[in-house]
């Protein structure tokens, strides 16, 4: 598969058309051996026709919007669309009335030429780090498809629907690592900007503070491009860095915690690329992040703020819930108010004393995930296995939601072995910063 400026040339400059890039889009989304039926709650099918129709007709004028004319994306269930249901993955809104309007992030996508292929299973209410959904089913991860392994949640459909071709990338949401954890789980790069960068607008929430929009897609590059366009931003491309004379910091505390054989060694396989690149790796203990599990015991803000969305619908509805959804959701009815202004004034402190010890380095560098992707039916058999297996995936990417950094995911396995991804963790506001530290570390992995 290629990049999104790839594409973007082979527009210009081959005679491909938007028209035939949606053909080969949609015949693999309708391929009865593939993951389309699991990957996509929505094909537009009409709508995307026209909109590469019209794509090619402008071109043919002279008149190319940006370099995503043309290019055929996905976006995750729960961003708005005019005239299309905003389900959040759920059985219990699929009878709701329609968006009236696109949110910023999709009306700004489109306004920049690309075509909206499609809508992309989820987990339900993006509640879950795994992908699994019990009412629309699970697509299978690109990688041993035959033994049948998690896609990674929530965005689960959208990184799908890039590893399989079908969307050149994808849009996601992000609250606690479901743009990074899918696209290291499938060989993919995923970007999370800086919370406030990207409007939330339109885009159905689970936690108004943790909350954030990014790409899943081929490349640090096409993240960049995307990610620009999502902010309304003059896309101008950063200069890599140089990974030689790079300061690249590794938390020893909590983040190296638990991973299986092949993370860990891909990881220091990973880090020795680097360091023979040129790099300086240091470890820092950073022991700050072992207070996260006990500053968010009460479930913290997702279970707070997707309560209080909640608590009368599941009052009405509440059996049309996913029950693994559903128990996290509850939790938040223990919280009380002076809890929450804890949990506030902790992430504040928090942010505080890691931003002292982080500042000196380039970006802090760490697995994404510290597991391989496990098996389907080993998770939805196993109640104990799901919510261990839940945590673990969400643990490292959680940490720069709570501290409100940018973060991106790059894949630094072998060609034919379990996906891996590599995490570097920036600074708040510094995405600029980040996209080019991670354009020079991409060319050395």
């Amino acid at each position: 598969m290629k990049t999104l400026l790839e594409i973007s040339e082979g527009l210009a400059r081959t005679g491909m058309s938007a028209q035939s890039l949606l053909f080969e889009a949609i015949e693999r989304i309708d391929d009865a051996e593939g993951e389309g039926a699991r990957a996509f709650l929505e094909v537009h099918r009409e709508r995307a026709r026209l909109e590469a129709e019209f794509s090619d007709q402008i071109r043919d004028k002279g008149l190319v919007r940006s370099p995503l004319e043309g290019i055929p994306l996905s976006i995750k269930d729960l961003f708005d669309e005019g005239g299309e249901i905003t389900r959040a993955g759920s059985t219990v809104l699929s009878k709701t009335a329609p968006a009236t309007q696109d949110s910023p992030v999709v009306a700004r996508l489109r306004a920049a030429g690309a075509v909206i292929v499609g809508r992309t299973n989820m987990t339900e209410f993006a509640f879950s780090g795994l992908g699994l959904n019990p009412h629309y089913g699970t697509p299978k991860n690109p990688f041993d498809r035959k033994t049948g392994r998690i896609p990674g949640g929530s965005s689960s459909g959208a990184a799908i629907s890039v590893a399989d071709g079908m969307a050149a990338a994808a849009i996601g949401s992000d609250t606690g690592g479901s743009v990074r954890i899918p696209s290291a789980l499938c060989g993919l790069t995923g970007f999370k900007p800086t919370q406030q960068r990207i409007p939330l607008d339109g885009v159905f929430p689970l936690s108004t503070t943790l909350d954030s929009i990014g790409p899943l897609a081929r490349s640090v590059s096409c993240c960049e491009l995307l990610d620009a366009i999502m902010a309304g931003e003059n896309y101008d491309p950063v200069v890599p860095r140089p990974v030689k004379g790079l300061r690249l910091g590794v938390p020893q505390s909590l983040v190296l915690d638990g991973m299986d054989d092949t993370v860990a060694n891909t990881f220091e396989a990973a880090l020795k690329k680097l360091s023979d690149a040129g790099a300086v790796i240091e470890n820092v203990s950073m022991k700050e992040l072992l207070e996260l599990p006990q500053i968010n015991s009460g479930g913290g803000f997702a279970t707070a703020e997707s309560y209080a969305l909640h608590r009368k619908l599941m009052e009405k509805a509440g059996a049309q819930y996913d029950p693994r959804v559903k128990v996290r959701i509850e939790r938040g009815a223990k919280q009380t108010a002076a809890d929450y202004i804890d949990l506030l004034n902790a992430r504040q402190d928090l942010q505080n004393r890691v931003n002292a010890h982080s500042s000196p380095f380039s970006a802090l560098v760490l697995p994404t995930v510290p597991l391989i992707a496990p098996p389907i039916t080993n998770l939805e058999n196993d109640e104990d296995a799901y919510h261990t297996t839940n945590i673990l995936m969400l643990r490292n990417p959680s940490v720069g939601n709570f501290l409100d950094r940018c973060a991106i995911t790059l894949p630094c396995h072998e060609p034919g072995d379990a996906p891996v991804g590599l995490m570097l963790m920036g600074e708040t506001m510094g995405d600029k910063k980040l996209l080019a530290v991670a354009k020079g570390v991409e060319r050395v992995l």
